[in-house]
């Protein structure tokens, strides 16, 4: 059965160091075997096709391996199916309705974070910024955007995510992994 999944690739094509071209990645997505392969912005975002069966974390793998032949660095990225992109939507506990995309975040986990660890920060200090915690997600909702962010920055902290590959995606560009995928 074919299922269509999204790539986030962390870190990559930041000021100009561990530049991954998007037609690069797409070439590269299509000689894993994979199909109606897209790609979102500059920033690492594909979205792709598959009939393997092969779960999240393979698929995972398989990226990591070929971008790292490619490539000669390595990318940590996430793989993620569209059904579970859509339930991160849709389980959002912040208000979307007339928000920019700059202040409200999901950071996608690799995997379910430590809730004892976020459970520090207080983040009565930090109103009107919030965070919650979903399934291999954290909702960031920053109103002044994430540069200014103080919250940004306390859940940021390696520490909090040890062990886990952490990267993040703004509200529009969550909403358009959401559409790419239901595409297919």
């Amino acid at each position: 059965m074919t299922q269509t999944y999204a790539a986030l690739l962390r870190g990559i094509n930041v000021g100009g160091h561990r530049k991954v071209p998007m037609a690069e990645l797409r070439s590269l997505l299509e000689g894993l075997g994979h199909g109606a392969v897209r790609t979102h912005l500059q920033s690492g975002n594909a979205v792709f096709t598959t009939d393997t069966g092969a779960s999240e974390d393979e698929l995972t793998a398989a990226l990591e391996a070929a971008i790292e032949d490619r490539f000669g660095f390595r990318v940590d990225c996430l793989v993620r199916n569209g059904a579970y992109l859509a339930a991160v939507a849709d389980a959002c506990p912040f208000p979307t309705a007339g928000i920019e995309g700059r202040q409200l975040h999901a950071l996608y986990f690799s995997g379910p974070p430590d809730a004892g660890r976020f459970a520090a920060i207080d983040q009565e200090a930090y109103r009107p910024e919030a965070f919650a915690l979903g399934d291999r997600v954290l909702y960031l909702y920053v109103p002044d955007g994430l540069g200014r962010s103080g919250l940004g920055e306390a859940v940021s902290r390696p520490a909090l995510s040890k062990g886990l590959v952490v990267t993040a995606r703004n509200w529009n560009t969550v909403l358009k992994l959401v559409e790419l995928t239901r595409e297919g």
